[in-house]
């Protein structure tokens, strides 16, 4: 059921919320949500068409036409601090999920049954260093070759005058403008546990593959700024890396660290940037927050939200909120109370706290909470100052 709601109202108060929060003197806590195209297409009671992710994968109309009816669906029902309601023009970018770097770099790719597509470890003891010598792969070439396709195919669309619910659509970004993270790119190319039994058992390899990965990253980010006729240079950036869950806060700081400073050097000096890390990861936050200038950090589980504040201290961005599952499964009464608890915990000391699920919203998640949690953010998350 779409929700009773006044858009126009809601928006304005949205806008409101969020200036505040920008300036430094926040009346509540923001709620936002991170919901992918899984959401909806997993979901046979949302996928009316029925769209699988090997259609969406791999036709351009599939992808831009469920884009769209998903940004429909969750502008009508899920409640959050962004735009809702229909937007004056709809955005539609290209979307391989969190595959689409092991794909650049030549990994198979798997449709797996009611679940995302996987790309699976191909690098093994046998072909290790021919894949080194391989060298980085072109930019616009392979699966990337795809990614610009279609996103030329959507500005075409975009220019026919096609229209959505009245609407008309602009073509957005192409996937590959960002990173989920040297090791994570490792761990998806090489396995994680070969990978990390590589960091002593085969350091050689180990720092071949990673500077690879980094020294491809940034070419392929050059690239892709350059050619959309952005600037190619930044102070300031995010990243993600959420493989360094698996690691321990000295083995981060030896093998891992330097080649975050390599692209913070890059892409993010002098800073602030920002980074998510939605695994077990909060021990490496202050060395990362020192480190890299990081100064916003977006979580995911388990997080022990009041700890974390007190040790990144009051000038530190940090996003996060209720355990995904509990959101899944939970009652609504149960997340109401979870979201009081978190809000209650310190973390909004500094007026630096945004409420999400911890995180990316799974399919399946009863509406009836994600409103529980809303309602909760706007109840035990204003200051008293405000």
């Amino acid at each position: 059921m779409k929700l009773a709601m006044d858009f126009a109202a809601h928006n304005a108060e949205v806008k409101e919320v969020w200036r505040r929060f920008h300036q430094g003197r926040p009346s509540r806590v923001p709620m936002v949500l991170g919901i992918s195209s899984r959401f909806t297409i997993l979901n046979p009671a949302i996928n009316s068409k029925g769209v699988t992710y090997e259609e969406y994968f791999n036709d351009p109309d599939a992808m831009f036409e469920t884009q769209l009816r998903h940004q429909h669906w969750i502008r009508h029902h899920l409640p959050q601090d962004a735009e809702m309601g229909l937007p004056d023009a709809w955005t539609v970018g290209v979307d391989f999920q969190n595959c689409y770097e092991a794909l650049w770099w030549g990994a198979p790719l798997r449709f797996v049954e009611a679940n995302v597509p996987e790309c699976e470890p191909f690098i093994t003891e046998e072909n290790k260093a021919a894949f080194i010598a391989r060298g980085i792969p072109d930019p616009f070439g392979g699966w990337m070759g795809r990614n610009w396709d279609y996103l030329e195919h959507f500005r075409r669309r975009a220019e026919s005058g096609y229209e959505f619910c009245g609407r008309p659509v602009k073509a957005g970004s192409p996937t590959g403008c960002g990173t989920d993270g040297p090791f994570t790119i490792a761990c998806a190319l090489r396995g994680p546990t070969a990978i990390c039994l590589d960091m002593y058992a085969d350091p050689g390899f180990y720092h071949d593959l990673m500077g690879l990965l980094v020294e491809g990253t940034i070419r392929r980010i050059r690239a892709y700024r350059e050619r959309l006729g952005q600037p190619v240079e930044s102070k300031a950036w995010g990243f993600a890396d959420d493989s360094i869950a698996l690691l321990s806060l000295a083995t981060y700081r030896e093998l891992v660290l330097p080649y975050h400073r390599r692209l913070i050097a890059e892409f993010g000096y002098p800073g602030p940037n920002s980074i998510h890390l939605c695994g077990d990861a909060t021990r490496h936050f202050k060395t990362i927050r020192d480190e890299l200038n990081v100064t916003a950090f977006d979580t995911g589980f388990p997080v022990d939200h009041g700890a974390l504040r007190r040790e990144l201290g009051p000038n530190v961005t940090i996003q996060g909120g209720p355990h995904v599952e509990l959101l899944r499964t939970g009652s609504p009464r149960a997340v109401r109370a979870e979201a009081k608890r978190i809000l209650h915990s310190g973390v909004m000391e500094g007026g630096k706290f945004v409420l999400r699920e911890g995180n990316n919203l799974a399919p399946f998640t009863p509406v009836a909470n994600v409103a529980a949690m809303y309602e909760a953010c706007k109840e035990f998350g204003r200051y008293e100052s405000a």
